[in-house]
C-alpha cells in the first residue's frame, strides 16, 4: 500500500515555509525547526534519521519534502496507524461517530461520549477544514494518543477527588525520614533543600531532629554523627514557603525533640512568630474530641508532632494562662519527643551497655535489671503547640486499645513493625484504623537505605516515613502510590483499612478477596535511550512489570529481548493473574496508553515512552 502523506499543521506549515525560504536546511536548522513545532525527539534520534537521508543524497542539507519525510519517521508510528483505521471508514479521518466507537469500545468511556469525542477534535485536530467538519485526521490522532489525556495515569486522578472529609487516620499520609539529610546519615550534610523538596513532592509529614545550639539558639541535625547543621528557625521559615505549594492539606512536623527545656521555649517561639495563623493551636470544635478531624478541615494548617504534657482538653482549659517557664514530665526512656526511637541508635553512639568487659569475650553478662523510666522535661509552650498529634510510646495493641486517646499516635521502628506485620496483622490492622502510626527506618541504614513501605501499607500504617533522598524501588512505590489523588499527599485506604470491625489479614485476604485479571499488551516503545551495556550501543529493550501488594498479589513478568531496537519495538501481550486488587486501581489507569520512562535516579526520560493496552476483566 502506498504511503499516505499527511501535511503537518497550519501553524507548523507557516514555519516551514519560512525556513525553507532558501530551499534547504542542515541539521541544526532541523532540530531548531522541530522545537518550535513542540515536537517532542530525541536529537540523537533525529540525527540518525537526519544522516540517512543525507547519506542517500550525499548532501549535508535536505529540503522541505526531506524535513515532512523526518517529521513522518518521528511523529507517525505504524501501531497508530492500524488502530486510526481500523476505525476510519476512509482511512483518511475519523468521523464524529467512528470516535465516539473508538473512545467507548476502546478507551471504556461510557458516559459523555459524543461531548467527549468533540473535545478530542477541538483540542488536538491541527488542521483547520477537517476540525470544521467535526472530524479528526490521522495528525490529530496521533496527537491525542501522545497526549496528558492518554498516558497510563488517569486525567481525573491528577486532580483531588477523594473524600477529604474522613479523620486524618483513614488517609495514607506521604511522609519523610530524616527530611534534613539529602545524602548519608554519618558525614552528609544537613541542607534546607531536604525540606524544599520534600514539601514541593507533595511531602506531608516531615522530620525534624532538635538538638541544643549555641546562645540558646537550636539546631537541626543527625545527632551523635559527624553531619552538619542547621538551625531549627531557618528550617521553620522554609516549611513556611513551600508548606502549601504542592498541597493545601496539613503538614505535621516530626519533632525528634532532644532539647532543653528552655531551647524547648525558644522553639515553641519561632514556631508561632514565623508560622503565624498556619500554625494549629487549638482545636477546630468546643466539643469533645472522639475522632480525629479531616484534612479538608485542617487545609493550609500546620500540625506539631511531638511529646504533651497532660491532654488536649487540659490545655485548652489553660490556654490564656501565663505558662511562661512553666514545664510539664511524661515519662518515657529518653528524649524523643516524636519518635520513640529508642531502638534507633546512630551508627557512631555508643550502644546503651556496652563495657570494656563485654569486649574480654565474657559470655554470660549478669541479668539487668529493668531500667526506670525517665521523667523528661517538655516546656509548657511547646507542649500547648501539640494538638492533635500527640506522640505516645507505644506498649502493645492491647495496651492502646485500652488507654490510647485517638488523637496520641505512635513511632514504630521498621524491624518491630516487621513481627508485627508477619506475626499480629489483624491487631496492626485494628490499631491503625484508629491511631495515627509512624513506620521508620532501622539505625543501621547508615547509607539512608529504605524499607519495602508496602508490608506496612498493607496493614493500614499511615505515615511510613522513607529517606526521599535515596532513590530506588522503595521511593518509587512512594512516589506512585502518592501520585494518586492529585499529589496532595493524602490517599484515603480502602474501607477495610478504615473500619475499626474490620478482619483483614493482608496474608489470609479471605472473603475481601476480589479476584480480578489484570491484562498488559505491550505494544511497542518509541524513541528508548541507548543501553551503555549493549556493545552497539543501541538498546536491547525489554519489559519487566512488577505488582506490589498483598502477598497472594505479589507478581513479577518480564517480556522478551528485542536486540539493537531502540528507536522503535513491537512488543507481545502477557496477562498478570490478581488474587486481589490492593494498591493498582482500574480507576487510575488508561486503556490504550503511554507509559512515560524514568532513569533510577527519578529523571523523566523524554521523549522516551511505551505504548500499551491495559485492561481488567
Amino acid at each position: 500500500m502506498e504511503e499516505k502523506r499527511y501535511p503537518p499543521p497550519p501553524p507548523s506549515a507557516f514555519i516551514i515555509q519560512n525556513d525553507f525560504m532558501n530551499g534547504k536546511i542542515d541539521l541544526d536548522a532541523t532540530v531548531k525547526l522541530l522545537e518550535k513545532m513542540h515536537v517532542p525527539f530525541d536529537p540523537a534520534h533525529v540525527k540518525h534519521v537526519f544522516k540517512k537521508t543525507v547519506d542517500k543524497q550525499k548532501i549535508a542539507t535536505i529540503n522541505m519534502e526531506d524535513f515532512r519525510a523526518i517529521y513522518r519517521a518521528i511523529v507517525h508510528r505504524t501501531e497508530f496507524h492500524e488502530i486510526f483505521c481500523a476505525y476510519s471508514q476512509n482511512r483518511k479521518d475519523l468521523a464524529d461517530t467512528e470516535l465516539i466507537e473508538f473512545l467507548k469500545k476502546e478507551q471504556f468511556i461510557t458516559e459523555g461520549t459524543a461531548t467527549t469525542a468533540l473535545e478530542v477534535i477541538l483540542k488536538y485536530e491541527p488542521i483547520d477544514e477537517v476540525r470544521n467538519r467535526r472530524q479528526l485526521s490521522f495528525e490529530g490522532f496521533i496527537r491525542y494518543l501522545s497526549s496528558e489525556d492518554c498516558t497510563i495515569f488517569r486525567k481525573e486522578h491528577r486532580t483531588v477527588y477523594q473524600d477529604m472529609n474522613h479523620p486524618l487516620c483513614d488517609y495514607f499520609i506521604s511522609s519523610s525520614h530524616n527530611t534534613y539529610l539529602v545524602s548519608d546519615q554519618l558525614i552528609g550534610p544537613s541542607d534546607l533543600n531536604g525540606y524544599i523538596s520534600a514539601l514541593l513532592k507533595g511531602c506531608r509529614c516531615l522530620e525534624i531532629d532538635c538538638w541544643d545550639g549555641s546562645n540558646n539558639d537550636p539546631v537541626v541535625y543527625h545527632g551523635h554523627t559527624l553531619t552538619s547543621k542547621l538551625t531549627f528557625s531557618s528550617v521553620i521559615h522554609a516549611v513556611d514557603k513551600y508548606a502549601f505549594v504542592a498541597s493545601d492539606y496539613p503538614v505535621v512536623l516530626s519533632l525528634e525533640n532532644h532539647c532543653s527545656p528552655k531551647q524547648q521555649e525558644r522553639m515553641a517561639e519561632y514556631l508561632l512568630s514565623i508560622l503565624g495563623d498556619k500554625l494549629l493551636t487549638s482545636t477546630i470544635s468546643k466539643t469533645a474530641i472522639t475522632q480525629l478531624p479531616s484534612p479538608e478541615e485542617l487545609k493550609f494548617k500546620i500540625l506539631i508532632k511531638n511529646k504533651k504534657s497532660g491532654t488536649i482538653e487540659e490545655t485548652m482549659l489553660r490556654k490564656g494562662e501565663d505558662t511562661h517557664g512553666q514545664t510539664g514530665e511524661v515519662s518515657d526512656e529518653e528524649i524523643t519527643s516524636s519518635d520513640d526511637e529508642v531502638d534507633e541508635e546512630s551508627p557512631l553512639r555508643p550502644k546503651r551497655g556496652s563495657s570494656k568487659r563485654k569486649s574480654e569475650g565474657r559470655s554470660t553478662p549478669p541479668p539487668r535489671k529493668k531500667a526506670k523510666a525517665k521523667k523528661v522535661k517538655i516546656a509548657m509552650e511547646l507542649s500547648d503547640l501539640v494538638i492533635y498529634t500527640k506522640s505516645e510510646k507505644f506498649v502493645s495493641f492491647e495496651h492502646s486499645m485500652a488507654n490510647q486517646k485517638c488523637y496520641e499516635n505512635n513511632s514504630i521502628g521498621e524491624a518491630k513493625a516487621h513481627k508485627f506485620v508477619k506475626h499480629e496483622a489483624n491487631q496492626f490492622v485494628s490499631h491503625t484504623s484508629r491511631f495515627l502510626t509512624r513506620i521508620y527506618p532501622k539505625g543501621t541504614r547508615a547509607d539512608s537505605s529504605n524499607y519495602n513501605p508496602q508490608e506496612f501499607w498493607n496493614v493500614g500504617c499511615q505515615m511510613v516515613a522513607l529517606n526521599f533522598q535515596t532513590p530506588g524501588i522503595p521511593m518509587e512505590l512512594q512516589n506512585g502510590k502518592f501520585l494518586d489523588n492529585g499529589g496532595c499527599g493524602y490517599v484515603l485506604k480502602p474501607e477495610f483499612l478504615r473500619n475499626q470491625k474490620s478482619t483483614f489479614n493482608p496474608h489470609n485476604v479471605g472473603r475481601y478477596s476480589k479476584p480480578v485479571s489484570l491484562s498488559i499488551r505491550l505494544i511497542s516503545g518509541h524513541q528508548l535511550p541507548p543501553s551503555n551495556l549493549s556493545k552497539s550501543n543501541k538498546a536491547d529493550p525489554l519489559v519487566q512489570i512488577e505488582i506490589y501488594g498483598v502477598p497472594e498479589d505479589q507478581a513479577k513478568r518480564k517480556s522478551s529481548v528485542i536486540k539493537s531496537n531502540g528507536e522503535h519495538q513491537d512488543c507481545n501481550y502477557f496477562c498478570l493473574e490478581l488474587i486481589f486488587q490492593y494498591r493498582i486501581s482500574s480507576r487510575s489507569l488508561n486503556c490504550y496508553c503511554t507509559v512515560p520512562l524514568f532513569s533510577k535516579c527519578g529523571g523523566k526520560l523524554e521523549p522516551a515512552s511505551l505504548f500499551v493496552y491495559v485492561w481488567y476483566y
